[in-house]
């Protein structure tokens, strides 16, 4: 019988239970995957402390994950069994084998690991939909990038390195400091020491920045605001340090603009999808990105996992091994 984590009741990383559950046959338009690789991202522990509600419990969490289709649902004809598959989105991802919705499952190409796919596909597409499809960001534009060597910072870096950007990002240590540069930030602030918005106006020579990619929350807000140019975009897509508080519409001032995107927005459909994943697997294969897996944890130790994650003690990207 396969094992998973799960929540009985929200909490801290000690609501994560190691207990044995029934996987069942997929059903139309399904498929089993035996997992070899599962993806940890801050989401989990918004799903495991209540912050984003569960829609009912217990729950398995986890959202990503990689490995074999060892059986297919009626209707399904883009798997077969044998296929390496991964996926983005779908709760339920912290277990050893789990049924998937077919459409929202992507083949591994070639040359792409497991573990690769687990680490990297839901910040990869995370990074793709922010740069290519949020805010086109080109050789002319200036950005602020919060949490530079996290799991998405280190792969938006050189994304946005390769795309010719100019990449201010804040880390909270200059052991960080050193790894955002290694993955193409052009100037990084230590924010343990320094002030971001003071060292974005020196660096810029007072023009600020055409975009701010606030994946932090809380401990960033509203002085992220203070980073961009008029006209420029603030992009919240994270809460690390806590949800951003209610604030009026007049903070936005300089006509700044405000979103609050998901990729689950930007992959809604099947083609969507395919077409994110497509773009980030290819920027792996062909070296421009590559996935940093710093931190790996036996699926038993998922709240260690936690732990590190929440007292940002990890760079890179966690993988779970089942």
């Amino acid at each position: 019988m396969p094992f998973a984590v799960r929540v009985h009741a929200t909490g801290g990383p000690e609501a994560l239970v190691y207990e044995d559950v029934t996987v069942p046959d997929p059903g139309p338009g399904e498929v089993r995957l035996v997992q070899r690789a599962i993806g940890v991202n801050f989401i989990d522990v918004y799903h495991r402390n209540g912050l984003y509600k569960l829609a009912k419990l217990p729950a398995i969490i986890g959202s990503e994950g990689a490995g074999d289709v060892v059986a297919v649902g009626p209707g399904v004809d883009r798997f077969k069994v044998g296929d390496r598959a991964a996926y983005a989105g779908p709760i339920g991802g912290y277990v050893q084998e789990r049924v998937v919705p077919s459409d929202r499952l992507v083949k591994l190409p070639d040359g792409i690991s497991y573990e690769t796919a687990a680490a990297g596909l839901l910040q990869g597409m995370t990074a793709r939909f922010l740069l290519r499809q949020v805010y086109r960001v080109g050789p002319e534009t200036t950005m602020l990038l919060h949490a530079a060597a996290g799991g998405v910072g280190l792969i938006a870096c050189q994304w946005a390195h390769s795309l010719g950007a100019t990449i201010i990002g804040t880390v909270s240590s200059d052991e960080k400091a050193e790894l955002a540069r290694e993955h193409g930030c052009t100037y990084v602030i230590n924010t343990k020491r320094d002030d971001f918005v003071s060292g974005v106006r020196e660096y810029t020579q007072g023009e600020a920045c055409d975009v701010v990619y606030d994946s932090v929350g809380k401990d960033t807000f509203p002085q992220s605001l203070d980073c961009l140019k008029p006209k420029g975009l603030w992009v919240s897509f994270g809460n690390s340090s806590g949800p951003v508080p209610p604030f009026p519409l007049t903070a936005l001032k300089g006509s700044l603009f405000a979103t609050r995107p998901t990729l689950f927005a930007y992959t809604a459909t099947a083609r969507e999808l395919q077409e994110n994943a497509s773009e980030f697997f290819q920027m792996v294969l062909s070296n421009q990105i590559r996935i940093e897996i710093n931190h790996r944890y036996p699926l038993t130790n998922a709240a260690d996992a936690h732990r590190d994650l929440e007292a940002r003690r990890t760079t890179g990207s966690i993988i779970l091994i089942p």
